[in-house]
């Protein structure tokens, strides 16, 4: 896939080196090309899930933009002596599409999460962003069998924009195998977003995220999660191991 924009690749996935108004500048013209844009967040526990799973690196591969979310991300190119511009946070890059999408009434569709937060994720929203259409929101509760109709409803909305929050495993994989059935031009995993949007839970503070301490913040408020989060040390031991065979 040749990209309009430069990259880093950090074991095989091309990462974004544009920064955060680039990036938002990239997909207003997605959204007023209608091709469809599939959008990962990228982080250091995706990265170490597709050395793991093989069918899920090539989703991170084959994706239309890759930006660097992860803090991790951002240190592991800096190291390996190619480094982006930015950490282009997910959280934030939601945000700052849907002030476009205020200023341009955009149509928005989210998906994901439990029918309770995601209701009360659009509710909030809607009240941040009044120039907003949203067109259609469900849980992220729905098997393979139930696919067809989903995306169905998804493809009769018309959205200019789709935000997803399913599970590290089914997110990025139903994107990717949906995509050009959705068509919507900018399709992106939101992870837990739509949590700290419904006032679930708590965005870690400006300081946690100057001292790339926001994975901490995160675990102290779901301390379930520590499994997971084990994974982060593994990545920084990996790329100190591996060198410049990270850019590989």
């Amino acid at each position: 896939m040749v990209r309009s924009y430069p990259t880093v690749s950090l074991y095989g996935v091309p990462f974004s080196k544009m920064n955060m108004e680039q990036t938002v500048a990239y997909l207003v013209q997605a959204v007023e090309s209608r091709r469809p844009h599939r959008v990962v967040t990228g982080n250091p526990i995706m990265l170490m899930a597709g050395f793991e799973d093989p069918a899920f690196h090539r989703v991170l591969q084959s994706a239309d933009l890759v930006v660097p979310d992860g803090a991790g991300v951002v240190w592991a190119a800096k190291r390996a002596g190619d480094p982006v511009q930015e950490r282009v946070a997910g959280f934030d890059l939601m945000h700052e599409l849907l002030r476009e999408g205020d200023l341009r009434n955009w149509k928005v569709y989210l998906l994901g999460t439990t029918s309770e937060i995601i209701q009360q994720a659009r509710d909030n929203l809607q009240r941040q962003y009044p120039g907003v259409r949203f067109v259609g929101c469900r849980d992220g509760y729905f098997n393979e069998k139930e696919d067809g109709a989903v995306v169905a409803a998804i493809r009769e909305a018309t959205p200019d924009l789709l935000f997803v929050a399913r599970s590290l495993k089914t997110q990025e994989p139903w994107l990717a195998k949906y995509q050009d059935a959705l068509q919507v031009p900018v399709m992106m995993g939101v992870g837990g977003s739509f949590d700290v949007v419904a006032g679930k839970l708590k965005r870690a503070p400006k300081l946690f995220r100057q001292l790339r301490l926001e994975w901490l913040y995160r675990l102290l408020q779901e301390p379930k999660r520590y499994k997971r989060m084990l994974v982060l040390p593994q990545f920084a031991l990996k790329v100190m191991r591996d060198g410049e065979k990270v850019l590989k």
